[in-house]
C-alpha cells in the first residue's frame, strides 16, 4: 500500500465525502468514489483496503487537520475564555463551511459498524483531551471553579456543539452555522467560567 499523501489521496478523500453525503455510507460504492475522484478503481485500493478504511481515513484526516488548526489558533492565548471561544467558532466554521463533511460526521459515522467506531476513536480522544486540558487550565488560572469535573465539562461543551451541528444538518431551514458561535459560547461561559466573564 502506497503512502497516504499526495494529490490522488486527497482527491479520493474529498470524493468520498461527497459520495457518502449524497448516497449514505452503506449505499456508497468504491467505484463511484473512484469516478468522482477521477482515478481508476484499482488506484483507490492502492491507498485503502476497503470502503470502511476510506471512511475511517476520511475522518482521521479531516479531524487531524481540524485539531491542528484549533491548536494553532489558541496557541499563545492566555485567557481560557478566549480559547474556548476559538474552539466553538472553529468547530462551527469547519463544519458550517463543509456541509457534506458535516453530513458524514453527524449522520453516516453514527450509523456505521463497530469497527468504524473503533477506528475513529483516536482523533476523537485527542479532541476531547484538548477540551479537557482547557478546562484544567482554567482551573489553574482561577477562571473555572476548582470543583468542576473536567471530563463532565468536556461532555457539556462537546455535546452542546455536537447537537447544534446535528440540528443544522437536519434542518430544512438555511442559516449560517458559524453565526451561532457567539450565543453558544456565552451559554457555555455562563455555566463554566467565573469572574473574568463578568457573569
Amino acid at each position: 500500500m502506497v503512502k497516504r499523501t499526495g494529490e490522488k489521496y486527497d482527491a479520493i478523500i474529498d470524493a468520498a465525502v461527497r459520495v457518502f453525503a449524497e448516497t449514505g455510507y452503506h449505499r456508497a460504492q468504491v467505484s463511484r468514489i473512484a469516478r468522482e475522484a477521477g482515478v481508476a478503481d484499482g488506484t483507490v485500493y492502492l491507498y485503502f483496503e476497503s470502503k470502511e478504511d476510506i471512511l475511517i481515513s476520511l475522518f482521521q484526516t479531516k479531524m487531524g487537520e481540524f485539531i491542528e488548526t484549533i491548536r494553532s489558533e489558541i496557541e499563545g492565548l492566555e485567557d481560557v475564555g478566549e480559547k474556548l471561544s476559538r474552539v466553538v467558532s472553529g468547530h462551527f466554521r469547519q463544519l458550517g463551511n463543509h456541509r457534506e463533511l458535516a453530513m458524514v460526521t453527524q449522520i453516516e459515522l453514527r450509523q456505521a459498524d463497530p469497527g468504524i467506531a473503533q477506528g475513529i476513536s483516536q482523533p476523537m480522544k485527542q479532541y476531547f483531551e484538548l477540551i479537557e486540558d482547557l478546562v484544567r487550565e482554567g482551573q489553574v488560572k482561577g477562571q473555572v471553579p476548582a470543583d468542576v469535573d473536567a471530563r463532565l465539562a468536556r461532555k457539556m461543551i462537546f455535546g452542546t456543539m455536537d447537537e447544534v451541528v446535528t440540528s443544522w444538518v437536519m434542518s430544512s431551514r438555511i442559516y449560517a452555522l458559524e453565526g451561532l458561535s457567539e450565543p453558544v459560547f456565552r451559554l457555555l461561559a455562563r455555566g463554566l467560567l467565573q469572574a473574568k466573564t463578568g457573569e
